[in-house]
């Protein structure tokens, strides 16, 4: 489903430099940039720009290390200088990411821009609808949640209303089209409310309406977030990557370490793990969202080699749609109910098999048709090479010699 191709208009400087991504702040940056002369090489090297960077390396740190994407708290955007620093502060983080030519590090990031605005977005109800509008075809304001309420009701109703938040409904379309992305029971089609090609997102005790937007918009930002990088992604230079690089192997070395950080995470076993295994969990950690079938089998092999359920939740940490309670029940679910991994056949087929053929030489036998007689394999196979070759440990009252060779 497209977005609006007529965004509507948006003339607040503030909303702009708060929303970076928005289309509306392209012309706006733009003329910025005119106005205080900040042409590439001051965004790169220029010391009017310092504070830019400084704040674009925080939004790329807090993209590859915070679970809830990049921190909200900025610069005093209410002052010229504050939004110089947000805006560009943006542009050059979206250009560290180009120069990666990395599709996983440009998805983390993102995803982790897109949490930014979600967040942003559930308290900022002035903004809510003009960004909704931007992003979906079909969006509707249909009143307060306590709007049907008698005018004869007592004190605390009275107070209740007040406190109402805005109900909205956005279009079938649109919503069928984002909430596969979206995990938990309340985003299927059978649990909504539809009616007339709408569907009602219901204010619920502790999670409003709005927010329930602000979760449908994410998805939506995140994608045009994404796409605008990419096609970018093209137009860097060699030049422009050599510029870059220092900033661009912060970044790499930041998301190498969190994935032999998830690796990791049950000690020196990990090692007999297959690739299907060791691939799905380096991905979830990067922020790529893994196929449903690629997480049952991860939950499933876990389960089978009697790793700790805390574990097996924290793999999963640094998935798109993460959430604690979801994935905590998920996991136990598989846990107790002892489901076996699939095969070989069935990860190939579900797009959930990293290997070709002459990639892993014990893959590539005949035999081989599950990932858990890989672990055997494995194994086996470093018995005997411990065997072949002991080493010897020192005798009682003996020294080891540790020195280097």
């Amino acid at each position: 489903m497209p977005v609006p191709s007529h965004p509507p208009e948006v003339k607040d400087d503030v909303t702009l430099a708060r929303y970076p991504f928005l289309p509306q702040a392209t012309d706006w940056i733009r003329g910025m940039a005119v106005q205080h002369s900040i042409d590439l090489n001051e965004l790169l090297d220029g010391t009017w720009m310092e504070k830019a960077r400084q704040r674009a390396r925080i939004r790329l740190i807090d993209s590859i290390q915070s679970k809830e994407g990049v921190q909200v708290v900025g610069g005093d955007i209410h002052t010229q200088e504050g939004r110089l620093i947000e805006a560009f502060s943006f542009y050059y983080a979206r250009l560290v990411m180009c120069a990666s030519e990395d599709e996983r590090l440009i998805a983390r990031w993102a995803q982790a821009e897109a949490a930014r605005a979600e967040q942003l977005l559930i308290q900022d109800t002035t903004n809510l609808g003009l960004v909704a509008n931007t992003y979906l075809t079909q969006i509707e304001d249909v009143g307060d949640s306590m709007a049907s309420a008698p005018a004869t009701a007592g004190a605390g109703m009275r107070q209740l209303r007040q406190q109402a938040s805005t109900v909205w409904r956005v279009g079938l379309s649109d919503f069928i089209e984002i909430c596969p992305r979206i995990t938990g029971h309340r985003w299927r089609l059978p649990n909504v409310d539809v009616e007339a090609g709408w569907v009602k997102l219901h204010d619920e005790r502790q999670y409003s309406s709005s927010a329930k937007l602000a979760r449908l918009l994410r998805e939506r930002i995140k994608s045009a977030i994404e796409a605008e990088a990419l096609d970018k992604m093209a137009e860097v230079t060699t030049d422009l990557a050599v510029r870059l690089a220092e900033p661009v192997g912060m970044v790499r070395n930041l998301m190498a370490n969190k994935a032999s950080e998830a690796i990791a995470l049950v000690g020196a076993e990990e090692s007999d793990w297959p690739p299907c295994m060791q691939t799905i969990i380096a991905d979830l950690a990067g922020g790529v969202n893994v196929n449903h079938f690629g997480r049952l089998f991860l939950a499933s092999m876990a389960a089978t080699l009697a790793l700790p359920q805390e574990a097996c939740v924290g793999f999963f940490r640094g998935a798109p749609d993460f959430s604690e309670a979801t994935t905590t029940y998920q996991v136990q679910h598989v846990y107790q109910h002892e489901y076996t991994p699939a095969g070989c056949g069935k990860l190939k087929v579900n797009h959930n098999c990293p290997v070709l053929p002459g990639d892993n030489r014990t893959c590539d036998q005949a035999w081989m048709d599950h990932p858990l007689k890989y672990i055997r394999a494995t194994q086996r196979w470093r018995r005997l090479t411990a065997a072949k070759d002991p080493t010897p440990e020192p005798s009682a009252g003996e020294e080891q010699d540790t020195s280097p060779s």
